[in-house]
């Protein structure tokens, strides 16, 4: 096994992969309120294993005009004027994440970052219509480009809920602890770390023919993608 084949930035074509899990007011990403984002940033050993590295977690002020579905917040326990919340607004979460996220894509090699999550178009509407809502120039995420464990816990343990995908794995999962946006996103990153591994350990990785093409491929990619334009 070469280098090349296990390191991150060759894992992914390039991609930096990131576990989000946002919690909000409702279904409606242009509407409703964002009130919780996490992130949590990944790393791969020596020996292409995959694990976490650090979790950044945000409270968040809905913004202005935003719709709160009280059915969704009898849902995820969450009030949003609470002042123990310590939320911040949009813009700081947005910020502070997106620093830490494109530190740790250099650090790796990557070129661009791509969001994991459960359910990942759900999250990943919700990120987008927030970067958009606050005139963030440009992201560090690629705009419509997602792994979806949902997806990956079908094909690796026939499951599709988180709990239960998690329960396949050998993953310790609360339902008292869920839908925290803090809890949910480290059980995914476990999830999506215990897939991954093991996909490596049954020799599923590297391909029987290894073509590192991410630096061509890229270039091409990000000569037609949405985030160059903004």
């Amino acid at each position: 096994m070469t280098q090349a084949t296990t390191s991150l930035s060759q894992r992914f074509r390039g991609y930096y992969p990131v576990v989000i899990d946002v919690e909000t007011a409702g279904f409606n990403a242009q509407t409703d309120a964002l009130l919780e984002i996490a992130a949590t940033l990944l790393t791969m050993d020596d020996k292409g294993e995959l694990s976490i590295a650090q979790t950044l977690h945000f409270h968040v002020e809905p913004f202005e005009g935003a719709v709160l579905n009280p059915s969704s917040l009898a849902f995820n326990g969450i009030d949003p004027y609470n002042p123990l919340r310590g939320a911040v607004s949009e813009r700081e979460a947005l910020t502070e994440i997106f620093k830490a996220v494109r530190k740790a894509q250099k650090d790796a090699g990557c070129q661009r970052a791509v969001m994991v999550a459960h359910n990942s178009a759900f999250d990943q509407s919700f990120l987008n219509a927030a970067v958009e809502r606050n005139n963030i120039k440009r992201s560090p995420f690629h705009a419509f480009v997602s792994f979806d464990t949902t997806t990956l816990a079908a094909l690796a343990l026939g499951q599709t809920v988180l709990a239960k995908a998690c329960k396949a794995a050998g993953i310790a999962f609360d339902h008292k602890e869920a839908h925290s946006a803090l809890y949910d996103t480290e059980r995914t990153a476990e999830l999506f770390c215990y897939i991954i591994n093991r996909w490596h350990s049954l020799g599923g990785w590297p391909p029987p023919v290894f073509v590192d093409d991410s630096a061509d491929d890229d270039a091409a990619e990000q000569s037609s993608d949405p985030n160059d334009a903004t």
